[in-house]
C-alpha cells in the first residue's frame, strides 16, 4: 500500500498539465516502468514560410547521439535508449531504456533512467554504451551549462532494472566508445559561447580525465566558433566526421572534417595518420575532407561506417540554406568515402528537409541506407516515409530497393542503426506530425525492409511486437 501511495503523491504541474514526476522514486532507487513506448514530440519553434526548422517525433534525436541501441550477443538482447513520454498528450521528457529478446520475440517494457523535470527538449535525449563486463551504461545529454549531463551505469550486468548515478557534469550530445582493454572513450560537446568539440577518456567508467578540446575552428574576426560531430569505431580506432559553424552561426554549418585515433586519444591524427595540433583551430587544416562554404552550401552529417580494410564512410545531407521549402531546392544526400588513397564522393538521392535523417551500412561492396526520403505525409516537414536504398558497388551508384513505410498518418525520421544489429531489431525509429503536436510511436526493422511497432500500451512486462503492414 505504501508503495503505491508514493507513486500516487508523485505529480506535478507543467504548463498547466499534471504529470507524473519520477524524480523522488529515482533518488531513492526505484527505476519506474511505464506502460508502453511513447516517444517525445518536440518543435523548435523557429518557423518560416513552410513551417519549423525541424519538429515532430523525436524520441530517437540528435543523429549526434551515437549509438542509442546495441546487440548484446552474450545475452542474444538488443538495448535501446530513446527520449520518451509520459503519456499521450504530454511533453515531459523522460529519458528511457528498453530491451528486445531476440529468442523470445518480445520487448520489455521501457523504464526510466532518468527524469528531465519538466524538460521538453530532446536535446537532452540518451545515448548508450556496453562495457566488458556487461554492465549498462546510459549517457544523459545536458544542454550546455543550463541542464546537466549525467552518466548512469546498471546495478547488474545486462539488466535494465536499476541503475547507479555516476556522474554529473557539463555535457551534450555524448557519444561513448567503449573499448575492450582500455575503457571508455567519450566525445561530447561543451557550450563554452559557442559549440565546441571535447573528449575525456576512463579505465572503467567511475573515474575521469579532465575535458580535453578537440576542435575551434575559428576566422579571423569572428567572435565564435563551432561544430557538430558524428563519429564510429572500428576495433580501437575511434573516428569522427565535424562541419563547422561560421562565427558560431549554426545555420551556415558548412565543410567536412575527419580527426582520428588508435591510441585511447592520447594522439589525433588526419586520416593520412599524420599527427594534429589539438585543438584544430584552422579552416583550411589538413582535416578538411570536402569543401562547401564557397559554394554557400550546408552539410548535415548523419552516420559513420567502415568499408572492408577499416576506411571511414560518412553519410551526410547537403543544400543551399537551413530553412525548409522549395527555395533551396532538393537536399542531396551522398556518402564520402576514404578509399585509401583519396575521398571519393558519391550521389545517392535527394529529400525535401534538412533534418530528414538514416543511417548507412556497409557489408563489402554491398552498402545499405535507410532514411525518410519520400517526402510525404507532411511534406516540408521534418522527415517523411522510410526509404532502403541499395549500392551494390561500394557506394558508387544507388538504387531505391524498397519503401519500407506508405500511407503513414505521421512523418517517420531519425532512423537509428544498432551497433552490432542484428535481424529483426537492426534500426529503429520514431514517428510524429511536424506540423502539429502528436503522438510518436516508435518502430524497428529489419535487413528486408519488414517492420514493427512497438507497443504504444503495455499491460504485461514483455510483449511482441506487432508487425507493420
Amino acid at each position: 500500500m505504501m508503495k503505491f501511495f508514493k507513486v500516487l503523491v508523485l505529480w506535478t504541474v507543467i504548463n498547466g498539465v499534471a504529470v507524473a514526476s519520477f524524480s523522488q522514486q529515482l533518488d531513492s532507487g526505484l527505476f519506474p516502468t511505464v506502460e508502453g513506448y511513447k516517444g517525445i514530440w518536440f518543435t523548435l519553434g523557429q518557423f518560416s514560410e513552410y513551417g519549423d526548422k525541424y519538429s515532430g517525433g523525436l524520441g530517437t534525436y540528435t543523429a549526434k547521439h551515437i549509438p542509442l541501441a546495441i546487440y548484446a550477443p552474450e545475452v542474444n538482447k538488443t538495448f535501446f535508449v530513446y527520449g520518451g513520454t509520459t503519456s499521450e498528450g504530454e511533453k515531459y521528457l523522460l529519458c528511457m531504456i528498453g530491451s528486445y529478446d531476440h529468442g523470445k520475440k518480445r520487448v520489455s517494457r521501457p523504464v526510466v533512467v532518468h527524469d528531465k523535470e519538466g524538460v521538453d527538449d530532446p536535446h537532452d535525449n540518451p545515448s548508450l554504451a556496453i562495457d566488458g563486463e556487461g554492465y549498462i551504461w546510459v549517457f544523459v545529454s545536458g544542454r550546455g551549462r543550463k541542464r546537466m549531463g549525467y552518466k548512469y551505469k546498471s546495478k547488474e550486468p545486462y539488466s535494465i532494472e536499476a541503475f547507479d548515478r555516476v556522474t554529473e557534469e557539463e555535457m551534450t550530445y555524448p557519444q561513448p566508445k567503449f573499448i575492450p582493454g582500455r575503457g571508455f572513450l567519450n566525445l561530447f560537446t561543451k557550450y563554452t559561447g559557442m559549440r565546441e568539440l571535447y573528449y575525456e577518456t576512463s579505465p572503467d567508467g567511475e573515474e575521469w580525465t579532465e575535458d580535453q578540446k578537440l576542435v575551434a575552428i575559428k576566422r579571423e574576426g569572428d567572435r565564435n566558433s563551432g561544430h557538430y560531430q558524428i563519429s564510429g569505431q572500428h576495433g580501437e580506432k575511434v573516428v569522427f566526421f565535424c562541419n563547422w559553424h561560421p562565427d558560431g552561426n549554426v545555420d551556415r554549418r558548412t565543410n567536412i572534417y575527419y580527426l582520428q585515433t588508435t591510441d585511447f586519444g592520447e594522439t589525433w591524427t588526419d586520416i593520412k595518420g599524420e599527427p594534429l595540433q589539438i585543438p584544430v583551430t584552422s579552416v583550411e587544416s589538413q582535416t578538411l575532407v570536402k569543401e562547401f562554404y564557397s559554394k554557400g552550401e550546408n552539410v548535415y552529417i548523419k552516420d559513420v561506417n567502415f568499408d572492408r580494410n577499416g576506411n571511414p564512410v560518412a553519410l551526410y545531407l547537403s543544400g543551399p540554406g537551413h530553412e525548409p521549402g522549395p527555395k533551396h531546392g532538393p537536399r542531396q544526400w551522398a556518402v564520402i568515402h576514404w578509399n585509401g588513397e583519396e575521398w571519393e564522393n558519391h550521389r545517392i538521392t535527394e529529400s525535401d528537409q534538412n533534418y530528414d535523417t538514416g543511417s548507412l551500412w556497409v557489408d563489402g561492396d554491398e552498402w545499405m541506407v535507410i532514411a525518410p526520403t519520400e517526402n510525404s505525409p507532411q511534406p516540408w516537414g521534418a522527415g517523411g516515409e522510410v526509404v532502403m536504398w541499395k549500392s551494390s558497388d561500394s557506394g558508387r551508384t544507388w538504387k531505391k530497393e524498397k519503401q519500407i513505410t506508405e500511407n503513414s498518418p505521421r512523418n517517420h525520421n531519425y532512423i537509428r542503426r544498432v551497433v552490432n544489429g542484428q535481424d529483426p531489431f537492426l534500426y529503429f525509429w520514431a514517428d510524429g506530425n511536424p506540423d502539429e503536436f502528436s503522438k510518436s510511436q516508435l518502430y524497428f526493422g529489419d535487413s528486408q525492409g519488414r517492420a514493427w511497432i512497438l507497443p504504444y500500451d503495455m499491460k504485461k512486462g514483455h510483449m511482441k511486437a506487432k508487425k507493420l503492414k
